[in-house]
């Protein structure tokens, strides 16, 4: 069993800070500060102001934390977001 449990909370990403990090309005309306998860850095997860995240934080210290996942966000209407490029099947060889 771990020395100490840790806590998790949802939140919002308001403002991105230098040194990577960011200032995160949770849910229960506290203002903390979060860096990224090393796993995230890994796997080059890019996060933006006003996306919803989840933050982990020590029962310690409730100021800072490590953000630990990002949600996918959800679009309006269920429209995928088009990419670059041409649609598919617009030029097809005869």
């Amino acid at each position: 069993m771990a020395k100490e449990e840790l806590i998790q909370f949802e939140g919002l990403v308001t403002e991105i800070l230098p040194d990577a990090r960011y200032r995160v309005q949770l849910d229960a309306g506290h203002e903390i500060i979060a860096y990224t998860a090393g796993k995230m850095k890994k796997n080059r997860i890019k996060t933006l102001a006003g996306d919803r995240v989840t933050i982990e934080m020590s029962p310690y210290d409730l100021e800072k934390g490590r953000l630990i996942f990002r949600h996918k966000d959800e679009r309006p209407g269920g429209a995928p977001v088009p990419r670059g490029g041409q649609a598919r099947g617009q030029f097809r060889r005869r």
